[in-house]
């Protein structure tokens, strides 16, 4: 899928720092294909620009509900039974992509309690007293967020033609 930014508006997400700049693309990958990441939508896209979705998606849902969180909304298998902790091992985000091997097991093991029901807002709420296993993979996460978040700019500043057309 041809992504298309203008120089001008990765300069100024740049300078705005990584969360900005890490943003900027992701918002566009995302638009590329309507603002819907699916199988025919994934198709379109470069392995990059899969693993910066993921990237995304693991941060908006973990920073706001943690891992219960992502998995309850049903990321589970896209995020932990594809290669994306791999990728993110290999754009230089090692530490990150060891949790996400560390997360796996406790997704295979209560993935089905998590994802198969609706839940009212104070049974999700009980998960998480349920579900102790993974308040230190949370925590983790969110120690090391802002740090993935820089590695994960760097990269995509490296390898911007992975990503997007810079127009001038």
């Amino acid at each position: 899928m041809k992504v298309i930014i203008n120089e001008k508006d990765i300069q100024e997400a740049a300078g705005q720092g990584c969360e900005a700049f890490v943003s900027l693309f992701a918002d566009r990958i995302l638009e590329s294909i309507g603002g819907e990441l699916n199988a025919d939508t994934m198709a379109l896209l470069s392995a990059d620009q899969i693993t910066l979705l993921a990237y995304r998606i693991v941060k908006c849902e973990v920073m706001e509900g943690g891992f219960i969180q992502l998995i309850h909304n049903g990321y589970g298998p896209f995020i932990f039974l594809n290669p994306f902790a791999k990728a993110m091992r290999q754009w230089g985000a090692k530490e990150f992509g060891s949790l996400i091997y560390d997360v796996r097991p406790l997704f295979e093991r209560y993935g089905d309690a998590l994802t198969n029901r609706d839940f009212s807002d104070e049974e999700f709420m009980a998960l998480y007293e349920q579900y102790e296993e993974f308040d230190a993979m949370d925590d983790a996460f969110i120690e090391m967020e802002d740090g993935v978040t820089e590695l994960v700019a760097h990269y995509i500043d490296e390898h911007l033609d992975n990503f997007a057309e810079v127009e001038k």
